[in-house]
């Protein structure tokens, strides 16, 4: 068996990278395919293709799940760049999913708000990112629109030896973005893409591509999303994974404590300005809220 790092994938083949940069179609071994973009897999070679044998264990894998399917993104990540546009304006509630989703596997988050050349909506959308500086997220402000001349350096400082996947809604600008860091990017989606779909340029759901030639910086690209389900998320554990909403859990007065209407609560003190420790933000209370009623609605 020779082992091997999952890059691309669509349906049920996937694409592996070998240690010296050979690139190989893979099935997997039996009906279900386990493999992700970002797997560590051992592989066994048959003819020109391969058959994967074993998925390494994973440190991370990031994931959404809705009512009816589960959605799987990437694994062995360090960060998630969530990429949002100030036009049109991005919604709270998935930013808020997403940061959800990072948390509950540990992987650190970074903002990246983009349009900074539109004064107003972009004033307009930083200032509603407040809450989550606060919380302590990095943010970075970015103009991605073309013909702009765009500051590498500091985002490439914050990607350089990680693995990165870029996470946002469709017409963010994400694909804008992964060109100017990874030139020639086009071109290696054409060629997984024939690769992986017998030649239709079908776009492959998730794909990996290294940013620097000493194979040290990844990016991982992700389709668009309208929707972002939370249904793998416990609702009594929802407050532990938002940081504006944690720090006040200790002083509830009831251990299973829901935050909506308790006498004693910590959180709804610290929503109605009581709190010792800084208030939270009656948006990001409602947000929490919304996604508790729909989480304990799928569970209880």
């Amino acid at each position: 068996m020779e082992p091997g790092l999952v890059v691309a994938g669509h349906g049920r083949h996937c694409l592996v990278e070998t240690p010296d940069g050979r690139r190989v179609i893979c099935h997997p071994r039996g009906k279900k395919s386990q493999s992700v973009v970002g797997d560590h897999v051992l592989w066994q070679p048959s003819q020109d293709e391969g058959t994967i044998e074993k998925v390494e264990e994973r440190r991370n894998l990031f994931y959404r799940q809705d009512e009816i399917r589960t959605k799987l993104f990437a694994a062995n990540l360090d960060q998630i760049l969530i990429l949002i546009a100030a036009e049109p304006e991005f919604s709270e509630s998935q930013l808020s999913r997403a940061l959800i989703a990072a948390e509950a596997e540990r992987i650190t988050p970074l903002i990246m708000l983009n349009k900074s050349d539109l004064s107003s909506p972009f004033s307009l959308a930083w200032d509603r990112l407040a809450p989550y500086r606060d919380m302590g997220y990095a943010m970075l402000p970015v103009s991605l629109k073309t013909g702009q001349t765009l500051q590498m350096q500091p985002i490439l400082e914050l990607l350089e030896g990680k693995t990165t996947l870029v996470l946002g809604p469709s017409g963010a600008g994400k694909s804008t973005l992964i060109n100017r860091l990874v030139p020639g990017a086009g071109v290696v989606t054409n060629e997984i893409s024939q690769a992986l779909n017998s030649g239709k340029h079908t776009t492959t759901s998730t794909t990996w591509y290294w940013v620097d030639r000493a194979h040290r910086t990844a990016l991982i690209d992700s389709p668009g999303f309208q929707e972002f389900g939370l249904h793998h998320v416990d609702p009594m554990q929802l407050a532990a994974y938002m940081p504006d909403l944690k720090p006040h859990v200790a002083r509830c007065k009831f251990y299973n404590c829901t935050h909506l209407h308790e006498p004693g609560c910590g959180v709804l003190a610290a929503v109605n300005g009581n709190g010792s420790d800084g208030r939270i933000s009656p948006r990001r209370h409602r947000i929490y809220a919304d996604l508790f009623a729909e989480l304990s609605q799928t569970r209880y």
